[in-house]
């Protein structure tokens, strides 16, 4: 009576069997097909046998199923290595399935007769440790063995450890005291690196919390894009703090208490087609710059003067509210400032680029805004447009203030259409808002601002990123992104082609073109340089070199000589994957650095899920795209494309060390399917469906008036898990002078990108850049679990992290307070798009007080 108690267990487990062979088998026949594995056929059949042969209660059912523990165990090494998260997931479900099968629940039903125990009339069932179960016990034994093996090591992990400081290397810190953080890397030189070493690699252990303020200001509000960020990095400019949020206030702080001082609303007005809602920071104009000319300019003519805007305290006609049509060509006029008080004369300044198309100063001391700057403080961005779309256009980064000019760089709306405003970049005089030069990458040649009724070139590639300034070669270096539609370019102009996916050195003074350099030729894929530049002075072969290193989607790191943009480190062209669209072309090859963290092409192999199921769907995705290796054109049957356009590096660049002549990373790889959509009418949703965003915001991917819309998006399972294998996010340390990586590690945790909230150290994708101090410390908080983290730089061991109330999508930044403490500053206020919790925190560390060491 006992064992038939157990046989619904028995047949329950069987037909349980049965169907996930059928599935197995019935996808790995139709991989097969596609030329993929012939595992998950023969490891159907296998479990289909398994149940057939547990319903006829065999108890040789566990030696079958002992040989698919052992085989899966052969075939996941051959493919993987000891690699634990590859191992595991090929056979997580089919040991506890076997520890299951070991259990007296399925033993017991299960009769056998023993030739010996039979003469007697005695039944034998087998078990655990008995019979056909003790074959199957031994393979779960040796299966959790070579597990246990995999987890204690990580064969993605290379050590290493990066030079000293040498001693023959002056400070880079162009005048900036040390104590502050002057701009968006804290320097015009972008390096993102402090002379600070109060906390050091032996006590940032200790850091502590010394205050946290909130804002007020999170997403979610009517008319926000879906991706609404945080992604400030704030400034320090003696005792104060100055930041902006998503939604454009400007807030100033008291630097050791986190106490508010002034703040400053912008009143953005109107519905505005925004793809992306964020301010990264904001620029800051010394006393004095102005009057200092560092910068010679040459005086605009008179009709180049900067446009109207209403008075403040004046409201907006209806017809300067009211959204422009999409094909308008006059200029918009502008919301009026809202000052904080009576306005005067600033001569230091801060400047915030507006989500609707104005730059703005303001006083640092007071907020209000700067009377001797354009018209009430600001100037209108919209001037000579072509294409105006209220919130089409507008800056996300810190304009450049190069002594008595503001150089102005701003983003377009992508892949909405191909009839948007122009990437020009302008140069603005600073103390009266009148247009300086205007360089425009699809008319290269003509710097002198345009008369009023001319416009720029539509739709002509932008800098949305930082650019990064030399002052004494007199030279902006400009981070330029693709026209759009990006996957799609057979009707680019020739300066479309020269400029594109290129870092170009603008003379400062006039505007026009000194060199430039292409990091993609002919892009199809979104590879927009999206990082700022780092310049460093580099020791090469014994000599001093100025240098530019150029972080990219890609996964390049390009040095460059930044007097002449000729690469330090060898740059090789390299065959790329041939075959566009119709009416396209690609690039017969592309340049390559020798110091590249470009990923190993991918294989069915490295197709990953937490279960069979989605790792078989995820090899069939694979192998019913083309896939080709990197740069592999978008087509109609859909391509991977692989770094995806998310980017290995992105807005967040990287941190360098001038003395160590080193580079701190966060390269991160995410794997992206772009297939293109023929259009048959300018105006239909192709991509979208039913889906149109509400009010303003634009239809994203329909590329209105291109022969094809892009269905694009990360390459998933079914679970939303990644199809790459882990890890998908690192940290890792450069020799800039060799080009070696030194070290390398995954970074981060699954605890808040999973649905159990288990931390995983699988290593997770970062939005948001590192810093580096004279402490040999990093500080990184972007990845997309809420933690900020310090790292040894030299060994790249991590040091110490500290959980945080959001997603941390900011790059970091570190100062001395008043009070004698270094202090570490951290944004956390998620991201909208990577859908990190929202937040609206801005905390500040230091180490106890009585604990602090002389600076």
């Amino acid at each position: 009576m006992a064992e038939a108690r157990n046989f619904p267990a028995l047949w329950i487990t069987g037909a349980v069997l049965g169907f996930i062979g059928l599935i197995l088998g019935a996808g790995g026949l139709w991989l097969i097909l596609l030329g993929g594995s012939w595992y998950y056929l023969v490891a159907g059949a296998v479990l289909i046998l398994t149940a057939a042969m547990l319903i006829a209660r065999r108890p040789e059912a566990l030696s079958v199923y002992a040989l698919l523990i052992l085989g899966t165990l052969v075939w996941s090494i051959w493919e993987s290595g000891f690699d634990w998260w590859r191992l595991a997931p090929r056979g997580d479900l089919l040991v506890i399935i076997g520890v299951w099968l070991i259990t007296p629940f399925i033993t017991r039903s299960l009769g056998a007769m023993d030739i010996n125990a039979a003469l007697d009339g005695v039944k034998v069932h087998p078990s655990a440790t008995r019979g056909s179960g003790l074959a199957l016990s031994f393979s779960l034994l040796v299966a959790l063995l070579v597990a246990g093996v995999a987890l204690v090591g990580d064969p993605t992990r290379v050590e290493g450890e990066l030079p000293q400081a040498r001693a023959d290397v002056p400070d880079d810190a162009q005048g900036v005291p040390a104590a502050d953080w002057h701009a968006y890397g804290r320097t015009d030189y972008g390096q993102r690196f402090s002379p600070l070493a109060q906390i050091t690699a032996d006590n940032v252990g200790q850091l502590e919390v010394a205050w946290h303020y909130e804002t007020g200001d999170e997403r979610g509000r009517p008319g926000d894009p879906v991706e609404t960020t945080y992604e400030v990095t704030p400034l320090k400019i003696g005792d104060r703090l100055f930041l902006c949020t998503p939604h454009q206030n400007v807030i100033a702080l008291d630097a050791v208490s986190g106490r508010e001082i002034w703040r400053f609303d912008p009143k953005i007005q109107g519905e505005l087609a925004l793809q992306h809602l964020t301010c990264r920071g904001l620029s800051y104009q010394p006393p004095g710059a102005a009057n200092a000319g560092a910068t010679a300019t040459s005086a605009p003519p008179a009709d180049a003067a900067a446009p109207t805007t209403p008075p403040a305290g004046e409201a907006p006609t209806a017809a300067q509210a009211a959204p422009a049509p999409r094909d308008a060509m006059a200029d918009p006029a502008q919301p009026q400032v809202a000052a904080n008080g009576p306005e005067g004369t600033c001569d230091a300044k801060l400047f915030m680029p507006t989500a609707d198309g104005r730059l703005i100063a303001l006083d640092p001391d007071s907020g209000e805004a700067c009377s001797n700057f354009g018209e009430n403080g600001q100037i209108n961005l919209w001037q000579n447009m072509p294409n105006v779309n209220p919130g089409s256009y507008y800056s996300t980064s810190p304009v450049v203030i190069a002594g008595n000019l503001v150089i102005v760089g701003g983003t377009v709306l992508d892949n909405v259409s191909v009839n948007e405003a122009s990437g020009v970049i302008r140069a603005f005089d600073i103390s009266t808002g009148a247009l300086v030069w205007n360089w425009d990458s699809g008319n290269p040649d003509q710097t002198a601002p345009l008369p009023p009724g001319e416009h720029y070139v539509p739709n002509s590639p932008n800098s949305w990123s930082i650019s990064a300034l030399d002052p004494e070669l007199g030279l902006v270096y400009v981070p330029l992104g693709n026209q759009p539609p990006d996957q799609w370019g057979g009707n680019r102009s020739d300066a479309v082609e020269r400029y594109s996916s290129s870092v170009v050195a603008l003379d400062v003074a006039t505007g026009t073109v000194r060199w430039v350099f292409q990091t993609v030729h002919h892009d199809l894929w979104d590879y927009d340089v999206p990082s700022q530049p780092s310049l460093i002075d580099l020791t090469v072969n014994g000599e001093t070199v100025p240098a530019l290193v150029q972080p990219t989607k890609q996964g390049e790191l390009y040095v460059l000589d930044r007097r002449n943009g000729q690469p330090v480190l060898p740059v090789n062209e390299v065959p790329a994957p041939q075959g566009a669209a119709q009416g396209d072309h690609t690039a017969p090859t592309q340049p390559v650095s020798a110091l590249s963290y470009d990923p190993p092409k991918l294989t069915g192999a490295d197709m990953w899920g937490a279960t069979p199921f989605d790792q078989l769907y995820c090899r069939i995705a694979f192998h019913r795209m083309r896939y080709e290796g990197r740069y592999t054109p978008p087509t109609e049957q859909g391509s991977l494309i692989y770094p995806g356009n998310f980017g290995v590096f992105n807005w967040g660049s990287i941190a360098v060390d001038p003395k160590r002549q080193v580079a701190f990373t966060t390269p991160t790889y995410l794997a992206f399917r772009s297939q293109l959509v023929p259009r048959q009418n300018p105006t239909d949703l192709y991509v979208q469906g039913g889906n149109r965003p509400q009010g303003s915001l634009p239809a994203l991917n329909e590329n209105f008036g291109a022969p094809f819309a892009v269905k694009l998006s990360a390459f998933t399972s079914p679970l939303g898990l990644p199809c790459q294998a882990p890890p998908w996010g690192y940290v890792a340390g450069a020799d800039l002078t060799t080009g070696e990586i030194v070290w390398k590690h995954q970074n981060g945790t699954t605890r808040d990108a999973s649905p159990i909230p288990l931390p995983f150290a699988m290593g997770v994708p970062n939005l948001g850049g590192p810093i580096m101090t004279a402490g040999n410390v990093a500080f990184l908080s972007g990845t997309i679990d809420y933690y900020v983290r310090a790292y040894d730089v030299t060994t790249g061991k991590q040091l110490w992290e500290d959980r945080l109330p959001a997603g941390g999508q900011a790059t970091p930044m570190t100062y001395m307070g008043a009070d004698g403490r270094q202090y570490l500053l951290v944004v956390a206020g998620g991201h909208g798009s990577l859908g990190t919790k929202a937040g609206d925190s801005v905390i500040a560390y230091a180490l106890p007080k009585g604990a602090t060491p002389a600076q």
